[in-house]
């Protein structure tokens, strides 16, 4: 199948951002689920990447930052989190699997309803919440602040690790360890 076909203007703020990465992640889960071998297997190794490092700049930025800001921000973080963790420990699940096991694509539909509802509910409770409680410019500078904590995030899911306080003692440890196994793995082929 290749690179996804979804056309995205580019973010102009965190919140753009975040959606857009919603957007890949929508698009990996179809890539995942129409392919078969290597194709598959390379597909789902970029969803388990996307995923991983997306949901813990949200852990360690966005959501820290709803919980203190929005009216009822406790509540819909702890939603949030909650969707998450369950969502973790089936990409877990999956990421120990061969992508070729017949059990493997109903998990996988599994969790693409999952990640998707939870998406949605970010959306929807929290990002056009958020959107409204901060500036253009804030917008701004917390999506690099976002980019930074992605790029230093684990690539690998880590199912309890779900609060900025657990992401930022576990965090350092976990992604060297995880982009170790990711060098590894691209070698093995």
């Amino acid at each position: 199948m290749g690179t996804s076909t979804t056309t995205q203007a580019p973010a102009r703020d965190v919140i753009d951002l975040l959606c857009a990465q919603h957007g890949q992640i929508r698009d990996l889960f179809a890539q995942v689920a129409d392919s078969t071998g290597t194709e598959r297997r390379d597909a789902f190794r970029t969803l388990v990447r996307l995923l991983a490092v997306h949901e813990t700049a949200e852990e360690e930025i966005v959501h820290p930052l709803a919980r203190q800001k929005l009216d009822g921000g406790a509540g819909i973080v702890d939603d949030r989190l909650g969707e998450e963790r369950s969502a973790k420990e089936l990409l877990a699940e999956l990421d120990g699997m061969d992508t070729d096991d017949p059990q493997f694509l109903p998990k996988l539909e599994r969790l693409r309803l999952e990640v998707l509802t939870h998406a949605r509910a970010e959306e929807r409770y929290e990002f056009e919440r958020l959107r409204g409680a901060f500036g253009k410019k804030e917008l701004s500078a917390l999506m690099k602040v976002v980019q930074v904590a992605e790029a230093t995030a684990p690539t690998r899911p880590h199912p309890g690790v779900e609060s900025a306080a657990k992401n930022l003692a576990a965090g350092p440890l976990a992604a060297l360890m995880d982009r170790v196994r990711d060098l590894v793995r691209q070698l093995k082929g």
